[in-house]
């Protein structure tokens, strides 16, 4: 779980649930009141998923043929890496560039 550089405090897996679904500005610490920001490579990771899953459908279409099984199996997927990615999340103080 990510931790605030200002207080130190642990936050819940709520909080950076939420803003995992953004690519922009901060987060504020529930604790503190200060702004926190998602790292450039938690961001790149999160703006690149759709890449990842929709490949992933394709080629497994291709090799287990067409079918709502295969379709269904690779989409199960993604609600595991929305439960997952939270525990990943990095806050830093300030905003890095995407670059």
């Amino acid at each position: 779980m990510p931790t605030c550089q200002n207080c130190h405090r642990r936050w819940s897996w709520k909080q950076p649930f939420n803003k995992s679904f953004t690519l922009i500005g901060g987060m504020i610490c529930p604790y503190c009141g200060e702004k926190q920001y998602l790292t450039a490579r938690m961001r790149k990771r999160s703006a690149l998923m759709p890449f990842i899953i929709v490949p992933l459908i394709l080629v497994g279409n291709h090799f287990l043929g067409p079918s709502y099984v295969a379709i269904f199996a690779f989409l199960g997927l993604l609600p595991l890496f929305f439960i997952i990615n939270p525990f990943f999340v990095e806050l830093p103080n300030e905003e890095e560039p995407l670059i």
